[in-house]
């Protein structure tokens, strides 16, 4: 009872002190650009937390979350594109003008809504994740083979995006977001509030992600990471284990990609393509994909030595961030988490007194207990 109380003030002291981080030390801290690029960070760090739930609980290494975090990024992009138009009294955004289209692709209606845009954002990832899902689990694929089919999506995913120039921007994107739900983005104001729904987004995330791993069914895909046969013989279908998983993290990174559109300006198919798919398979890594804060952190730190190493070393870095991940996968299976209970494994243990090894030799030699050994002496 001790334990649980002591663990559940823990866990409240932590979330504590990340709000404070957050929404008090962050802010006062960093100028209105750095903070900007922090809830950057923040955007990659909720990817990162399901990544750790599938890959790191489930076993699924999944190289293809650019894929869910595109399509929320860009059907939120498609709605500040309609409302920007509209707000120019324009029947189609700017760069559909200079392409020659005069109407809206049908596809692009409906998120003139806001609403539809919400629930697509929700929705529509978790159904493809749904589809994909039973379509490969069901199968038995896993392993490598999941990996290399995942990433190949997500590289298919891309260069549709790049061939669909009038509609989707091409390889350039969609850009220039005047707005966000009503809100000026060139406001600063309005900027600090976007952080701040991002930030809150990321604490939300990660208690959600705490109850599905130490509720029943995060024992239960644990089990299928480890022993997946057992578990089938159980009478429990791994296959459909998997894809909540494969789904809840699809969620994850779809709401990532849509709050990234505002916070950044920009999506196109180099933020949602094969090597940032890499790259968020990287951070979880190197925080510790078991853990529930460690693939946050990964994230994150990944996220800021790619832009202020990147700067000096623009040739450099990819092959430093290969060789980190290599490094980490190879003798740090745990990420930064483990290093903690590695230091431990290696720590010598503790000598005994000789005292205390005479009257054990004592009472082994003598029969008795270690009391009657010391009266021996």
């Amino acid at each position: 009872m001790r334990n649980n109380l002591a663990n559940s003030w823990k866990v409240y002291a932590g979330f504590a002190i990340a709000a404070i981080v957050l929404f008090a030390i962050a802010p006062a801290l960093l100028s209105d650009f750095r903070l900007n690029q922090l809830g950057k960070y923040l955007c990659f760090g909720i990817v990162a937390v399901g990544i750790g739930l599938a890959w790191g609980r489930g076993g699924m290494l999944t190289l293809g979350q650019g894929v869910f975090f595109g399509l929320g990024a860009y059907m939120m992009a498609m709605h500040l594109k309609i409302a920007d138009a509209d707000l120019r009294g324009q029947d189609v955004p700017d760069f559909m003008q200079t392409a020659g289209l005069t109407e809206l692709p049908g596809y692009w209606v409906p998120f003139a809504s806001p609403v539809v845009t919400i629930v697509g954002i929700v929705v529509i990832p978790v159904l493809v994740a749904v589809i994909l899902g039973l379509g490969v689990f069901k199968r038995k694929v896993k392993g490598a083979y999941f990996a290399i089919l995942s990433q190949a999506l997500v590289a298919a995913f891309a260069i549709l995006l790049v061939g669909q120039q009038k509609t989707t921007g091409g390889s350039n994107g969609i850009n220039h977001f005047r707005s966000f739900f009503g809100l000026a983005l060139n406001d600063p104001a309005n900027r600090r509030l976007l952080f701040f729904i991002t930030a809150a987004t990321l604490l939300v995330i990660v208690a959600v992600t705490r109850q599905i791993m130490y509720s029943r069914y995060g024992e239960l895909l644990v089990a299928v990471r480890d022993q997946e046969e057992r578990v089938r013989f159980l009478g429990y279908d791994p296959a459909n284990v998997k894809v909540v998983a494969y789904a809840v993290a699809a969620l994850f990174a779809s709401i990532a990609g849509a709050l990234f559109v505002p916070i950044v300006g920009i999506v196109s198919p180099n933020d949602i393509g094969v090597v940032p798919s890499i790259a968020f398979l990287i951070g979880v890594a190197i925080g510790g994909r078991t853990t529930l804060l460690g693939p946050v952190l990964g994230a994150i730190a990944v996220a800021w030595a790619q832009t202020s190493l990147s700067e000096n070393f623009p040739s450099g870095w990819t092959y430093a961030q290969g060789l980190i991940f290599i490094l980490v996968v190879g003798f740090f299976p745990a990420g930064l988490a483990g290093l903690g209970a590695l230091a431990k494994r290696w720590k010598p243990a503790p000598a005994t007194s000789s005292a205390t090894t005479d009257i054990a030799t004592v009472a082994t030699d003598s029969g008795n207990s270690p009391a009657e050994g010391a009266k021996a002496l």
